[in-house]
């Protein structure tokens, strides 16, 4: 099967399916898209750069990195670890927790 061929399968099985691009424009869904979904969901789950580079048969990481970019559920659970305790025991200290722990300090001075 030629790249051309999967094109027609994915058209013909996708013309219910509308993707809007920045404009508000609707845009059709092509083998590219799958492609560039496919590989931010890898990065999301977690795969290595490097890995879906290979997956995707680039020659280099320039091209990968544009695939690379940062979605909203990303930037969501960047927020939520930033995010301060509602709770009151839950508080962030005030000294960081490696100069309270006498064992970590004791190795430290021993070094």
């Amino acid at each position: 099967m030629t790249r051309f061929g999967i094109y027609k399968i994915i058209r013909r099985y996708t013309t219910q399916v509308v993707k809007k691009g920045s404009d508000g424009r609707s845009r059709p869904v092509s083998p590219h898209v799958w492609r560039h979904t496919t590989a931010v969901h890898l990065l999301e789950a977690g795969v290595e750069v490097n890995v879906i580079r290979a997956w995707l048969g680039h020659a280099s990481m320039e091209s990968t990195n544009r695939y690379a970019e940062i979605t909203i559920r990303t930037k969501q659970a960047a927020l939520e670890k930033c995010s301060v305790p509602s709770v009151a025991e839950e508080r962030i200290p005030r000294k960081p927790v490696w100069q309270t722990d006498a064992t970590l300090l004791n190795w430290l001075q021993s070094l």
